[in-house]
């Protein structure tokens, strides 16, 4: 069975970073794709970030050139630096596997942007 855990949100002054990070366990039978999607109140999920298991990387405008993702294939993690944080990147941030075409989640890990 495949777990996704994150760590690494909190709270978080305008302008300020975070890093999350995400560890998968268990046996996925490939590396897949990874990413990163959040989730503000009454909001639907969102996309913001994916990374291929070669590397190439996609991101929403929203965040583009503030945030940025790497993975491990070899650990199966997945990260997302964050900077330059804005009160409107306050959210549940979840990571995200899809392997041979079935979608794994974590549960994910509150961000707050505030002063």
């Amino acid at each position: 069975q495949v777990q996704l855990v994150e760590s690494g949100g909190g709270l978080v002054q305008p302008g300020g970073s975070l890093r999350l990070s995400c560890a998968a366990s268990g046996s996925t039978g490939g590396v897949g794709v990874m990413g990163w999607y959040r989730q503000d109140a009454g909001d639907q999920r969102d996309l913001i970030a994916y990374i291929t298991a070669t590397g190439s990387r996609n991101y929403a405008d929203s965040v583009k050139g503030r945030f940025t993702i790497t993975r491990d294939n070899a650990k199966k993690t997945v990260s997302l630096q964050m900077n330059s944080l804005k009160p409107d990147d306050t959210a549940v941030y979840y990571c995200h596997l899809r392997v041979y075409g079935v979608d794994y989640w974590g549960k994910g890990t509150l961000v707050t942007v505030s002063s």
